[in-house]
């Protein structure tokens, strides 16, 4: 028997205190402060509230006794447990693959619904994942939180600070098969590597030409479009390239290319050859 009912939604409870904790979901009353971070709770039992607590303690009461890893909540032990036992109960129905728990699985359907349900509240910016919002959110913080030990300089992430300690060891990870050739980023290499295959995946919406580079790709499409970002300073005529050097040269009657031939003449031979 079920005496007491959620006006609400019509659920039936067996004592009135637990239909006072239901109705929280409709109203979204939280009565219970955590005192460190003053996060709010609906209810003060373990799975809430005193579960939260563990963040800021960093307590972990509950152990794995197959390799004695431990956690702030039994209900992530048991998710624990799946990777000891190597099941995976949850398949996707798009592609068969399985996962252990639940939460992962929702997780990779977004891959094929491409669904972002985490928006970043500073710039709109959606989200598969809450990790890659909260990694996103640094941007915006400018947490660097990655310090090398070399030099002290920060990153937001640590495969930057990967890549940047390789100028301190000198270490070039990434090899050409074709010339041997060493790299310390993988993206340097697959750019070298349109040398020897020819490879020109930017191509022009407009005309369809291909380029190795995007940055040749853009200077290109000035071309169709018209844009001369460059102005002289003196004059303000404008160019497509980054000229600018070379006709400010223009200004300052400049003439730094001599002719050999033009020096070793008499003044009379030079009119002749000029």
């Amino acid at each position: 028997e079920r005496p007491y009912e959620c006006p609400e939604c019509g659920q039936g409870f067996k004592h009135n205190s637990s239909l006072v904790i239901h109705r929280r979901i409709h109203t979204g009353e939280r009565p219970y402060e955590c005192d460190k971070c003053r996060k709010r709770f609906q209810t003060s039992q373990r799975s809430t509230l005193v579960a939260h607590r563990l963040i800021h303690t960093g307590e972990r009461p509950y152990e794995c006794d197959k390799c004695r890893k431990t956690f702030q909540t039994s209900a992530r032990l048991l998710l624990h447990y799946h990777s000891h036992k190597d099941e995976r109960p949850y398949e996707c129905p798009d592609c068969g693959k399985g996962f252990k728990n639940n939460s992962h699985l929702i997780r990779h359907r977004h891959i094929h619904t491409g669904e972002r349900p985490h928006e970043c509240d500073k710039c709109r910016k959606r989200f598969q994942t809450s990790s890659n919002l909260h990694l996103h959110y640094r941007i915006h913080k400018d947490e660097r939180p990655f310090r090398c030990s070399d030099c002290g300089k920060g990153f937001k992430w640590n495969s930057y600070l990967v890549t940047h300690r390789r100028i301190h060891t000198g270490e070039r990870p990434y090899e050409c098969g074709e010339c041997g050739k060493r790299f310390s980023r993988s993206s340097h290499l697959t750019v070298h590597q349109r040398r020897h295959t020819g490879e020109k995946p930017f191509r022009c919406s407009d005309c369809g030409k291909g380029f190795k580079y995007n940055s040749n790709l853009v200077s290109h499409r000035r071309i169709h479009t018209g844009e001369r970002p460059y102005e002289c300073g003196e004059c303000g005529k404008r160019f497509m390239q980054n000229t600018s050097l070379t006709h400010y040269r223009t200004h300052k009657e400049e003439r730094p290319y001599e002719c050999p031939d033009y020096l070793k003449t008499t003044a009379l031979q030079r009119i002749k050859i000029h």
